[in-house]
């Protein structure tokens, strides 16, 4: 398939797991019925967004996957022929927790996972206190419509992640997001802490000649406002389709796979990489 139309839903959290699925299997419903074949829900979606503070109570809120939430998705993913991407809180084991994206294929299969690999630790993001590092690197995700690279939300910040993940031929990269302002910094860091978040993810799909998808949380949870801002990213770095900053909404794109080899020919950053150089790259600091 050439072209694929992609969808990422922004919503808002609150306190009713089953209230949050059941929305999101509400807009997943309306996405499809607009053509969407790919479509991923924000960081963390079954719930409020855990980590404002360390708490144990909140590891109730982990599920296993598979399990009951992905059970649910994979009968719309099959029913509708979509592919889902599911982020959630998984329960690996007792006292073994992950940021986890799940991904449903058309058939309702489960495609694949992937583990966030870069935990923050930030006043009000504390997840190393919740979630261990991931273990199964920058995989690629095969699924019917498309060859898909997912990190989540830290993981944005790295541009070696979005290399590894273009490296093992992705043909478009995911990051479910929840992230925002805090109240008191709002005033003055807002707008460039915004501009930075989305000039990082339009850099990776220049630099890797690869469409992209955001999907972020919106509105009011306790200390944080999370800032919606939603967006797709075509390879050459343009924003093709974006939400707002306040509302929930869902971004589509019809995005043609065939445009990463147009641009990577004319703007050919792959072939023009010395490979030969970069081992220094593994270290952690070269003085």
């Amino acid at each position: 398939m050439s072209s694929v139309r992609l969808a990422v839903l922004q919503m808002r959290g609150n306190d009713s797991r089953d209230g949050n699925v059941d929305r999101a299997i509400a807009e997943i419903e309306r996405a499809a019925d607009d053509g969407a074949k790919i479509i991923c829900l924000q960081e963390l979606f079954t719930g409020p967004y855990p980590c404002q503070a360390e708490d144990h109570r909140v590891f109730s809120w982990a599920e296993s996957v598979p399990g009951p939430t992905t059970g649910r998705l994979a009968e719309v993913a099959a029913r509708r022929s979509v592919v889902i991407v599911a982020p959630l809180f998984e329960r690996r084991a007792p006292g073994l927790y992950h940021n986890t994206a799940a991904v449903l294929d058309a058939d309702g299969s489960l495609a694949g996972i992937y583990r966030k690999m870069h935990i923050p630790d930030d006043p009000l993001f504390y997840e190393k206190f919740y979630f261990t590092p991931g273990d199964l690197g920058f995989r690629v995700i095969p699924t019917r419509y498309a060859k898909l690279g997912i990190g989540i939300c830290w993981d944005q910040w790295y541009p070696e992640a979005a290399r590894l993940f273009s490296l093992a031929g992705a043909d478009i990269l995911l990051y479910p997001t929840a992230i925002g302002w805090i109240h008191e910094e709002k005033e003055e860091y807002g707008t460039a802490q915004h501009d930075a978040w989305q000039t990082m993810m339009r850099s990776h799909a220049i630099a890797n000649g690869i469409w992209l998808g955001a999907p972020n949380r919106v509105g009011i949870e306790d200390s944080l406002e999370f800032w919606g801002g939603s967006f797709i990213v075509s390879p050459r770095g343009e924003i093709v389709s974006r939400a707002g900053h306040d509302d929930e909404a869902i971004v589509t794109a019809d995005c043609d796979l065939a445009l990463s080899d147009e641009v990577r020919t004319h703007w050919p950053f792959f072939r023009d990489r010395r490979i030969d150089a970069y081992g220094d790259l593994t270290r952690r600091w070269l003085n």
